[in-house]
């Protein structure tokens, strides 16, 4: 079923009722992990969005009192597959939030990678008559756009109007009180599969919570890994998770393109426990602490040795850090190769610049950037998400990049079709795709 315009409406609207009550939960469902931080909010703090350009100055306005992380049960590919199994790691990492900040949040804002992710293009043109622009021409400029051709199974979660054009002055954020003849817009509309968003919105349901918004991971891993120049002359934020990695492409300040990969980190991890008849628990701890992708002459001496607690007695095999590698670096090469399709999908190459951000827990390998700099592009560095109030230095790593992003998503959000307040349009339930055309055909 096609995404409710209304019920974008009504999420924007538990959103400010949590502004109010200074309290709101954010969630980051992952495949390997579920992250919760609950964040005390300033009564400074704005309920109308002003943009991400402006995030960073109003860091002061909100701190985080509450942190817990759970392993992930009953995701794969960053979405829900045992909807039980989802609840129970849901509640688990809400309730230590929870219990950490010593009170109840109500209102939850999420973020995940699942869903196939599509992006699409649109644009729309409206005259103006000379006059200035209203939120009645916003409708409409929104409506004139063209729905594209999608299958009615899918759902979008973003419909950001990345560029508004009064006349010949182009670039503009939010025309409103500006004068000219025609007014365009050009908007970039994420869809993903409606079923992987009903069953985690019927999973949050489930926890006695409202949700109060949905974001996609990339998205929210590029707010809090690219800085200021990186958003606007153009880059890409590749977080590498755990089931899967998502690629982020910005440009004057907006997302413009969003993609998925269905590999990542416990991809590596499950090639190490095949590749050397190793528990998968083993596996990943070999894997944190002596994971790479590049080999240098000492690691042919460097040994390491391949013993769990279970089998002490009677397990005494090694293996050199170059074989460990030679396991890891196969895997890493394809992953790099799928995200650098995903890149020229997105009209990468057409960037002013070309920088490339690697953030998430994947991102922690070894000698990473140079692997990535040789299979991507050189313009590659490491990303750390911004320093946020209260954030415990557990949770400041690659690995919470998305979800510290969704700090910024949750108090200071991106302007989106559904954030300009045109007048009540009384949709009944239209589909976004509907009410485009409603909007055409009514204005």
């Amino acid at each position: 079923m096609p995404i409710q315009y209304q019920s974008q409406r009504l999420m924007r609207q538990r959103r400010k009722a949590a502004l109010k009550r200074r309290r709101i939960a954010i969630l980051d469902i992952g495949s390997t992990k579920i992250a919760c931080m609950i964040l005390q909010l300033s009564p400074e703090l704005r309920s109308e969005p002003i943009g991400v350009r402006d995030a960073h100055a109003f860091y002061e306005l909100y701190r985080v009192i509450g942190v817990a992380t759970t392993r992930s049960r009953g995701i794969r590919f960053g979405e829900i597959c045992t909807m039980d199994e989802a609840e129970r790691a849901i509640r688990t990492a809400i309730s230590g939030a929870q219990k950490m900040a010593q009170t109840r949040v109500d209102h939850v804002i999420a973020c995940f990678s699942g869903g196939l992710p599509q992006s699409f293009s649109v644009s729309g043109r409206t005259e103006l008559g000379g006059g200035s622009v209203t939120e009645s021409d916003i409708g409409r400029v929104l409506g004139s756009c063209e729905s594209p051709e999608r299958n009615a199974s899918r759902e979008a979660i973003h419909a950001m109007p990345v560029n508004f054009q009064v006349d010949d002055r182009s670039e503009l954020v939010d025309p409103r009180g500006l004068t000219g003849s025609h007014l365009s817009v050009d908007t970039h509309l994420l869809t993903i599969q409606g079923q992987a968003l009903t069953n985690l919105q019927l999973c949050i349901r489930q926890c006695d919570l409202e949700i109060a918004g949905v974001a996609f991971a990339g998205y929210a891993s590029g707010l809090a890994s690219l800085v200021d120049d990186e958003r606007e002359f153009g880059a890409v934020c590749v977080d590498l998770g755990g089931g899967s990695s998502t690629v982020s492409i910005f440009l004057k300040n907006h997302m413009i393109f969003a993609d998925s990969v269905r590999l990542g980190g416990s991809h590596i991890t499950s090639d190490i426990s095949k590749g050397l008849q190793i528990p998968f628990e083993v596996s990943e701890r070999i894997k944190t602490l002596h994971g790479g992708v590049t080999v240098t002459g000492a690691d042919d001496r460097e040994m390491i040795e391949l013993v769990s607690s279970d089998d002490a007695d009677r397990d005494y095999r090694r293996v050199s850090r170059a074989e460990l590698i030679g396991v890891i670096k196969p895997r890493m090469e394809e992953i790099l190769e799928e995200v650098r399709s995903r890149m020229e999908n997105g009209g990468f190459g057409h960037l002013p610049s070309r920088r490339i951000v690697l953030t998430g827990g994947g991102s922690l390998l070894h000698g990473l950037d140079r692997l990535a700099a040789r299979v991507l592009g050189q313009e590659v560095r490491l990303g750390r998400p911004l320093r946020i109030a209260g954030l415990p230095q557990a949770a400041s790593g690659p690995a919470f990049s998305a979800t510290v992003g969704l700090t910024l998503h949750t108090v200071l959000p991106q302007d989106e079709c559904w954030d300009f307040h045109a007048p009540d349009l009384a949709l009944d339930g239209l589909s976004f795709g509907n009410m485009v055309r409603w909007l055409r055909e009514n204005w």
